[in-house]
């Protein structure tokens, strides 16, 4: 199948997933109201395989240093099948499957897939990293931008994490854990029971992030969205806490948005 925009429909909600521009989740509609800031660029694309920056674009795999391209520099950010076509391999009314294989400049075969489903109060999109070939590790995230308003008063950002992680002047996680701090924030927060999030536009919408994943990264430092970022790991976790894909095992997570009325 082609690699043109697909349309979901479930109820009043309606998603734009976009297989030839990154995999990326280009709009969602509810109520005829778009949630997600519009542009190449922007609507929710996914983090694989790894998720925020990679200190100095490098990562070890056993005595192997790999160096990536530098497209944050001095770091490499968010992924490479951002920048890639996605092929579709399903679409229904309300559930779309797409699948992009890795190449360079990552340096190993695999396989992402990536189903995106629709009903009529909640999104879930679930990512599973496979491979053939030898292990590597590897990282899943989703990054969505949230419309900081939509149309009346800004939205409001609540969460509870158990811990932030200090961010270094490059960046990235020193290593050290803080007391979660007042925004604004580009950091990245803990939560061992399940990333939990809720944004709330105040006499509009409520809509909730979740995963079972236990990091997000929370990004509103710009005035036109508000980004939150469920992921397996934190940022440069390609070399703090590696996850292994494996021909035997797969690396998969998943994200539900959940919304309501106010």
């Amino acid at each position: 199948m082609s690699n043109e925009d697909i349309t979901l429909t479930a109820g009043d909600a309606e998603v734009t997933v976009q297989p030839g521009n990154g995999g990326r989740v280009g709009g969602l509609r509810v109520g005829g109201v778009e949630l997600l800031r519009q542009g190449d660029r922007f609507g929710c694309f996914p983090m694989v395989p790894w998720c925020g920056r990679i200190r100095d674009g490098r990562f070890r795999d056993g005595a192997t240093v790999h160096q990536l391209p530098l497209n944050s520099p001095p770091h490499a950010i968010h992924g490479t099948v951002r920048d890639g076509a996605w092929r579709t391999a399903r679409v229904t009314e309300d559930e779309a499957v797409i699948t992009y294989d890795l190449v360079e400049p990552w340096p190993y075969t695999g396989r992402v897939t990536q189903v995106v489903a629709l009903t009529e109060d909640a999104l879930t999109l679930t990512m599973s990293v496979e491979t053939y070939d030898s292990s590597f590790p590897a990282q899943i995230g989703w990054h969505p931008w949230f419309n900081r308003n939509l149309g009346q008063e800004d939205a409001r950002l609540d969460f509870d994490a158990a811990w932030q992680e200090e961010r270094g002047e490059d960046h990235l996680p020193t290593g050290d854990r803080l007391d979660p701090k007042p925004g604004p924030w580009d950091d990245c927060f803990g939560m061992p029971g399940g990333v939990d999030v809720t944004l709330t536009w105040p006499g509009q919408l409520e809509l909730k992030v979740a995963s079972r994943e236990e990091w997000v990264v929370v990004y509103d430092e710009q005035e036109a969205a508000v980004c939150v970022e469920p992921q397996t790991g934190p940022p440069n976790g390609l070399n703090t806490l590696p996850r292994l894909v494996t021909p035997l095992e797969p690396l998969e997570a998943a994200t539900t948005w959940t919304w309501r009325r106010l």
